[in-house]
């Protein structure tokens, strides 16, 4: 088997689909003044890009291919023998995918401020939601043990893991759990996570809170044991209220490098100080609920001021977009589900153009900015307001936990 080499005019990537050492696509371009939505074809090749394609089969792709893009390319592909297979193949059409800035946290450590959150999705919606959202430039994928995870791997094993921040969650300790037993159940999913990842580490681990200050402070040190042994690169904490970072401060030998909590529009870009209390500790504000949770705040979606500002752009945006740039140009990273089809502990990213139009948009967010006066604006909103820590435990005021308790 020998390699034939040709000119092109842009990149065009082939992805050996045996290796599945990451995702498989053809990108070709139709002519030499660039591009518009690219014709994605999969295909058993190895890689080259920049001035030259080369293919493991031998077979030729002549000049035209190269200049004239997808057309060529599937009738090279339909009489080449060795490539049968692929030519009753679906292709798919996407957008170019976004640059995401990146935070570097301690050591040097690379965080995307914009995520994927996958809640409450399926194996298959969260295979479908990580493959959407890498293509469209969202690689940091935010995850829960469980069905989420087991998504993730499945992607790991069939695209692999380059280019991927994983960031994934200890499970609450349950009440009444001593702080030996909470510190051994952190020690044991974190193992067990790992094996069903198949990686020898993540980017991030989080902690979520506890009512017992002994068992925040127990759970800590065993993600600082983690982080020692290279099991993630870094460390965050989950819906911690100023009380719970308190306790966690006084023992801690590595501070989190983030807190992730909930925050839209209404709720005031401080999070009720929440959010600059962390910050001059060192802690950074990570955001979920950029339209609202446990489920999609309809006062945001149908709200006019968001809808006004929305049509001011060009193009025109959503109200859930304007939302979702407040938050991000506030100076927060933000978790975001793939669309508004979300409920308590549900999600959905089905097959169709819906799952892949949510995720493209909320990547776009990156790529446009609203003006000062439409910051001053959303910021002054007081309505819907929420507490953004509202899935904290019991230790936390105003929590779903506390409530529960009384």
């Amino acid at each position: 088997m020998h390699a034939s080499t040709i000119a092109t005019p842009r990149c065009i990537s082939l992805i050996d689909r045996n290796t599945r050492t990451r995702e498989d696509k053809v990108a070709v371009c139709a002519s030499r003044r660039g591009c518009g939505p690219r014709r994605v074809v999969r295909t058993p090749f190895t890689t080259l890009c920049e001035s030259k394609i080369e293919t493991s089969t031998g077979g030729d792709i002549d000049r035209r291919t190269a200049l004239f893009g997808a057309a060529a390319l599937s009738q090279w592909v339909a009489t080449t023998p060795s490539l049968a297979w692929a030519a009753n193949l679906s292709p798919v059409t996407t957008a170019d995918a976004v640059t995401v800035p990146n935070w570097t946290l301690e050591g040097g450590v690379n965080m995307p401020t914009l995520a994927l959150n996958t809640v409450g999705l399926s194996v298959e919606d969260t295979v479908r939601a990580v493959r959407l959202a890498r293509e469209s430039g969202i690689t940091h994928v935010d995850f829960h043990p469980g069905n989420e995870r087991d998504g993730v791997a499945r992607v790991i094993a069939m695209d692999g893991r380059d280019g991927l921040f994983l960031n994934t969650k200890i499970r609450k300790a349950p009440p009444g759990t001593s702080p030996a037993e909470a510190a051994e159940a952190a020690r044991k999913q974190i193992d067990e996570d790992l094996k069903a990842l198949n990686v020898d580490s993540v980017d991030m681990l989080m902690l979520r809170d506890s009512p017992d200050c002994d068992v925040i402070q127990a759970q800590w040190a065993v993600l600082e044991e983690a982080r020692a042994q290279g099991k993630t690169r870094s460390l965050g904490v989950i819906n911690f209220c100023q009380s719970a970072l308190e306790c966690l401060l006084q023992s801690a030998t590595v501070k989190p490098a983030l807190n992730y909590c909930m925050l839209h529009v209404g709720m005031g870009p401080d999070a009720h100080g929440l959010r600059s209390f962390g910050e001059a500790q060192g802690i950074r504000f990570f955001a979920y609920g950029a339209v609202g949770e446990p489920g999609p705040e309809e006062e945001l979606l149908s709200s006019p001021l968001l809808a006004r500002i929305g049509n001011a752009q060009k193009p025109k945006r959503e109200p859930a977009e304007v939302a979702l740039r407040w938050v991000l140009q506030s100076g927060a990273a933000v978790s975001v589900r793939p669309t508004t089809d979300f409920g308590p502990g549900t999600g959905i990213c089905a097959e169709g153009a819906k799952c892949s139009a949510g995720i493209a948009a909320r990547a776009a967010s990156v790529s446009w900015r609203l003006s000062q006066a439409q910051m001053a604006q959303l910021d002054a909103l007081t309505s819907p307001d929420a507490n953004p820590t509202l899935f904290s435990s019991a230790g936390c005021p105003g929590s779903w936990g506390s409530l529960q308790a009384k």
